[in-house]
């Protein structure tokens, strides 16, 4: 599991972006997202250095969080 911190997510189209982004990558991916601390919890096989590019792409950038 990867944990993002994703200072500009605020809604649900926010999500629903980043979800696109996360499945393209890995289709069998899932997020858990709590939006009140801008953090998304992605279980994948991708690693960050693939995720954080696509997301920064997307007009979501990441960093790991701890």
């Amino acid at each position: 599991m990867i944990q993002l911190h994703i200072p500009d997510m605020s809604c649900s189209h926010c999500t629903a972006v980043i979800t696109r982004t996360v499945k393209a990558l890995d289709p069998a991916a899932t997020i858990d997202f709590d939006l009140d601390a801008h953090l998304a919890s992605v279980h994948t096989d991708q690693g960050a250095s693939a995720l954080l590019p696509a997301l920064a792409a997307a007009g979501y950038p990441a960093t790991a969080a701890a």
